[in-house]
């Protein structure tokens, strides 16, 4: 059983670890190298217990097995609204229902805060991500083709959309 919590500094190490075996084995993040744990840093330093920008984790045996956060969808100003999402898993804890749990919990915290639409970026394919946006809501809004290189070839990007 695992327990859903904010994440917490401590965290950071575990989620690095899994946030960089989606870079050097998937398409799923379009990073090419993996993340250096100052890097990891600026990006936990980015969330709140309030707000528009949140992280939850769920952990098991005191060791966080993945996240689910809200963060900026765009740099300008006038995006300040608009969030994206981001969920990701250790992959031996994947298909056990933890995406739904994580969702469920970082949108309860993020209802009331001034949120206008939530997105989601999902390479394609993967039928899970996909399942996961649709079943909160998200309704698909356009693929870019090809926007993404890596492990030489070109990826599609489903964007997903909310309102909140």
């Amino acid at each position: 059983m695992s327990e859903i919590r904010r994440a917490e500094l401590r965290d950071l190490p575990a989620l690095l670890a899994i946030y960089n075996h989606y870079v050097l084995t998937t398409p799923i993040s379009f990073d090419l190298e993996p993340r250096t744990l100052d890097q990891r840093r600026q990006w936990f330093d980015g969330f709140a217990s309030t707000g528009r920008h949140q992280c939850f984790v769920a952990v098991q045996a005191g060791e966080a097995i993945g996240w689910a956060s809200s963060g900026r969808f765009k740099e300008r100003a006038a995006y300040d609204t608009s969030v994206e999402m981001s969920v990701y898993f250790s992959p031996h804890h994947q298909g056990k229902g933890l995406g739904r749990k994580l969702y469920e919990t970082i949108f309860a915290a993020l209802k009331g805060e001034d949120i206008h639409r939530c997105y989601g970026g999902v390479t394609l394919p993967n039928d899970a991500s996909v399942a996961l946006h649709r079943a909160f809501g998200f309704e698909l809004i356009g693929t870019q083709r090809e926007v993404g290189r890596k492990f030489g070839r070109f990826w599609d990007v489903a964007l997903f959309e909310r309102a909140f």
